[in-house]
């Protein structure tokens, strides 16, 4: 750390030469008593666009292909299974 960094951390921050403080005027205004913007943003998290509709739109698809494997790996272990296997690992045919 630079000891200029230092110097400055402990002094109070300067004055702002125009009088304006951002912090007291956004205590001051508080919350809005009416968004005008407020019917135009709502479409944005109902319906079709509401968050759980949007996540289940991120992965199209795999419902029906998890299904599908699940299905295939059964089929796979109940009917081809190789019936001819050696007990030392070698393959003889």
């Amino acid at each position: 750390m630079y000891p200029t960094r230092i110097l400055r951390a402990h002094h109070s921050p300067k004055p702002n030469i125009t009088g304006f403080d951002p912090r007291k005027f956004a205590r001051s205004a508080g919350q809005p008593r009416y968004d005008p913007w407020e019917r135009a943003e709502a479409w944005r998290y109902t319906g079709t666009f509401s968050r759980w509709n949007r996540f289940k739109g991120a992965f199209p698809g795999l419902g029906i292909a998890t299904v599908a494997f699940a299905v295939y790996l059964g089929y796979e272990q109940l009917f081809l299974q190789d019936d001819h296997h050696d007990a030392h690992g070698s393959e003889h045919h």
